[in-house]
């Protein structure tokens, strides 16, 4: 599930606790995610821990990947987590077995390109109008226009 927000948070650590409460609002006719995967941008110690608290499992990235790594690293299971691992050591193990690699994978080609899409095929770069509820829309709208595109 999905929601496209504007905020005007200066960085993308900010939004994940507000967003985490607006799906906790949410009516109970809809089923609460069980994962939230994003990339580094988001990833903040706190960030981890509140997923863990909401019952959501994170897959944050911490870092950037190098693009090429070796066969025995990329077929490699991580070593368990200790039995008293804190959220942000799970979150690691899990971004490190097979399971989490895919899951960071399928982030990165179905959420990423939409990016491009935006920027490049529709020349997006800047918002043309003022106010936050403006944006908002302004956002909704091209949004809209990417999803046509992006099919």
């Amino acid at each position: 599930m999905s929601i496209p927000q504007v905020t005007q948070a200066t960085n993308d650590k900010q939004p994940i606790v507000p967003m985490l409460e607006r799906l906790a609002a949410l009516p109970d006719a809809f089923l609460p995610p069980k994962q939230l995967t994003a990339d580094t941008g988001f990833f903040s110690e706190a960030n981890v821990v509140a997923c863990d608290r909401a019952s959501i499992e994170p897959l944050i990235a911490i870092k950037r990947e190098e693009h090429h790594p070796h066969w025995s690293e990329r077929f490699a299971n991580p070593p368990p987590p200790p039995p008293d691992a804190t959220p942000l050591e799970r979150m690691v193990h899990r971004l490190k077995s097979p399971n989490g690699r895919a899951t960071d994978a399928l982030r990165k080609q179905t959420v990423e390109p939409v990016f491009s899409v935006i920027k490049a095929v529709m020349g997006f770069r800047q918002f043309l109008t003022c106010g936050l509820d403006h944006v908002r829309n302004e956002w909704t709208l091209v949004l809209l226009g990417a999803s046509r595109i992006a099919r």
